[in-house]
Order: structure tokens, then sequence, then C-alpha cells
């Protein structure tokens, strides 16, 4: 094959160059160039496509088409050797002089609907299919517009999760699911919030909506069906009490399971960090700035078990290194430091709310370790007693979260689901959001969860 490559002074130099079969209907090759295109290498096929003699019978009076003008049509094509090729052809336009009308040739390799060949586009396709790469980074693969691969990706998913392929309308569940679990998400920079349930067992995700209401259930129980939703004996879910009247209006067999994560979450953020704050406050207003001090660095301490704390004080024994030294970097070595568990005991041993706290955070754990619910509802029952007991504002509220949502958190003990699963959902959410530095088509975004969810 002929190859011709464009040096500095634009005189060509004909080379030797292998030939490569093309595969695309009707083309011929003529020559290859090599071109430097916005600073980008790029293999130049030049050539034409063959004009069948159906193509120039007239589709509107069956008359004879004739040669009218002739464009010059580039197609990107699939990469080679790491280096992205061009099909250059002489496309005609063809005439009937009979009634007038006019059309392109067919080319038969080109996408419908972008100027690249089929080939590569369905490379493009086999490239987002393994969830291994970014829409950047296939963009710089291939030499295709970012926004092209985004079309080409939504296309896919729209023909894989929809019905019929037509973006109306959401493909219901393939199979029936035992457990869900359901939590919302922020969109846009937390100014919106969206909801995805998921098939606990699978990992998959069953439905995304705008929202944290009820209508998001509702809506959900539409698509899959009562039928569908009266194998589904329970739903892992977190303490908002939309989700929880919204299935139980509908289906009342369903049970509501309230995990470990949540309630723990519950006493960390909003029971032990505020008592933490109000006792710094109270030993600052009677003059103990030194013990308003050591409070300061204790949130971890007190949000810890003891058994972490005896594993990091381990590590101090051990000598383990938390981040290397670099000398390059002036950096110096960091290594575990801390009394961990020294530190808990004088805390927990000189006030009695820190002690109710401990008290709290271990029977909460054994809690949530049996699998009787009379034992569940026994434990449960003495933490309750405990926040009463306390006659603190904070542990009262938690032992009324507790009560308010009690069949919930008893229901774990024959029920072991949690919402473990649908927080790694959460995790992989963000983590798409940052690879793509947000997603202003929420319907692309969510299809792309969809997918994701089942890789």
């Amino acid at each position: 094959m002929n190859y011709t490559k464009e040096n500095k002074n634009n005189q060509s130099k004909s080379e030797n160059f292998l030939h490569i079969p093309s595969h695309l209907d009707g083309f011929t090759n003529t020559d290859t160039s090599k071109k430097t295109i916005a600073d980008k290498e790029y293999y130049c096929f030049n050539g034409f496509v063959s004009i069948s003699e159906n193509d120039r019978i007239c589709p509107e009076c069956g008359a004879y088409m004739h040669h009218h003008k002739v464009y010059n049509v580039s197609l990107k094509h699939l990469p080679f050797g790491g280096i992205n090729t061009k099909i250059c052809i002489d496309s005609v336009e063809l005439k009937c002089n009979k009634c007038g009308h006019t059309q392109m040739q067919e080319v038969p390799f080109k996408d419908d609907k972008h100027f690249i060949t089929k080939a590569l586009k369905e490379y493009i396709r086999d490239l987002l299919a393994t969830n291994n790469f970014t829409n950047k980074e296939i963009s710089y693969l291939t030499g295709v517009n970012r926004n092209i691969v985004k079309e080409i990706d939504k296309e896919r998913l729209i023909e894989k999760y929809t019905i019929d392929g037509l973006g109306k309308k959401l493909i219901k569940p393939e199979i029936y699911a035992k457990h869900l679990g359901i939590d919302e998400f922020k969109l846009h920079d937390g100014y919106k919030y969206a909801t995805h349930i998921i098939d606990y067992d699978t990992g998959h995700i069953l439905w995304i909506a705008e929202g944290k209401k009820k209508q998001v259930v509702y809506d959900f129980i539409n698509h899959v069906g009562i039928e569908w939703m009266s194998h589904v004996e329970a739903v892992a879910c977190d303490m908002n009490s939309d989700f929880e009247e919204a299935f139980k209006d509908k289906c009342p067999h369903i049970k509501i399971v309230y995990d470990h994560f949540h309630i723990v979450k519950n006493f960390n953020d909003k029971v032990i960090a505020a008592i933490r704050k109000d006792e710094q406050e109270r030993l600052i207003k009677a003059g103990d700035e030194e013990a308003a001090k050591k409070l300061k660095r204790s949130k971890y301490i007190l949000y810890s078990s003891t058994n972490t704390l005896n594993k990091k004080d381990e590590e101090v024994q051990n000598k383990k290194i938390i981040s290397k030294g670099s000398q390059l970097f002036n950096k110096a070595e960091i290594k575990r430091h801390g009394n961990y568990y020294d530190r808990y005991e004088k805390l927990v041993n000189n006030n009695d709310l820190f002690l109710t706290i401990e008290l709290i955070k271990d029977t909460l754990a054994e809690a949530y370790r049996v699998d009787s619910e009379d034992k569940m509802v026994e434990l449960i029952f003495d933490v309750m007693e405990l926040c009463e007991a306390s006659n603190n504002k904070h542990l009262r509220w938690f032992g009324n979260l507790l009560y308010n949502h009690f069949d919930g958190i008893i229901t774990h003990a024959t029920i072991r689901i949690s919402a473990g699963k649908i927080e790694g959902i959460n995790n992989k959410i963000k983590t798409l959001r940052r690879q793509a530095y947000g997603y202003p088509d929420d319907e692309y975004f969510f299809l792309k969860l969809f997918d994701m969810s089942r890789n």
C-alpha cells in the first residue's frame, strides 16, 4: 500500500507501508497519509466508496440520479498502534434531473449519528461496558469528543435498562427480591436529594428517583407491582420515617430493619458529641481549664469500643508507622501514639455521663449480636432505662428514638440484614461523581448508577 507522509516543507514522501484489511464495506483505500491535527497524530486512510446501482435510483420518482457534487468526508476510525485514524473519502451527492431530489450516497460503515465508523462506535461501547475507563479516558484513547462518548454511553444504557430500549420506562427487576435496601444521597452539591432502592442480596439498584419522600416508595411499588412486592420480606433503611410509613401503607406484611450502623451513628453524632461539648463548657465555667482541654481530643476515644482502643495501644507498643518519612520532601515519620485505653478509663471513671455512654455502647453492641428477639427486646429496654435514669436531655432523646423505632430495631434479631451494602453503593456514587466532575444530566447519571451496581 502506498504511504504518504507530510514533512515540514509540505513535501510528500512515499514509503512502503504494511497493508491492514479494513473490513469497511465498499471502501477502496487509494493511499495513506500521516497528519498532525491539534497536536495529535493521525493516520488518514484516503479513498472512495463505490456507488451501487440501487443508490442511483431516485426514491421519489424512480429515475436515474447523476453525480451532482463531491464532498470530502472524514470519519474517525479505530486507533492503530496507539495512533488515532481517520477514513477520508470523497462522498458524492446524487441528483435526480427529473424531480430535483438530491441525496448523499450511502456510506455503509458510517455511524448514523456521528462522524465515526460503526466499528469505532462498537469499540467505544465495549470500553464503556467494562466500567474501567472514564469518558475522558476513552475520549483520549479513541480521539472522539467526550460529549460524543457520553451520547454513545447513554444510548447503550437506555438500550440496556429501559423497556424496548426506547428510554420511556425502566425495565422491571429480572428476579424477585427477598430483601430490599433504601437510602437517599445528595445531588448537585447537596441542594437536592435522590433515593435509590436496591436488591439487598444482589446489590443491584432497582429504582432511583429524585427526592426522599414517600412518593419515591409509592412510585417504586407501582413500577414493580404488588405481586412482585409480595415476595419481599424486609427492607433495611435508615431512620427516615417516610420510607417506613410508605412501605407499611402499601405492603403491611413487610418488616422494617434498622441496623446497628444507623443506631450508632445517631448515638455518636447527636448524643456523644453533644454531651462532650456540654461537659467542656461546664468545666470551663467551673474554672477547670485543664480538664476541659483533655476533653478536646477525646471524641475518637468516646466513639470507639474498648477492643479498638486496646488494638491501637498494641500498635503503639509495636511502633506501627502511620506515615513514612521522606528525606526528599523533608517529611518526618509519623508513628501511632496515645495510651488510648488509659485515657478512656480516666474519662469514664471521672464522669458519670461518660460511664453511662460506655454502658449503652456495650449493651447496644450485645443487642445486635444476639439472635433471639426476646433477648434483644430485653437489652434495648435496658438501654432505654439507662437513658431515662441519666436525666440528660441528649440521652433521653436517644431513648425516645429507640422507643419510636422499636419494632424495626428488634427485627434485626431474626432478619439479619444491614445498610452495609447500600452504604457501599453510596461510596460508589461519590466516586462516580468525582470521576465525572458532576453529571448535569441526571438521567444519564442514574443510568450509570444502574450499570455500576451490576458490575
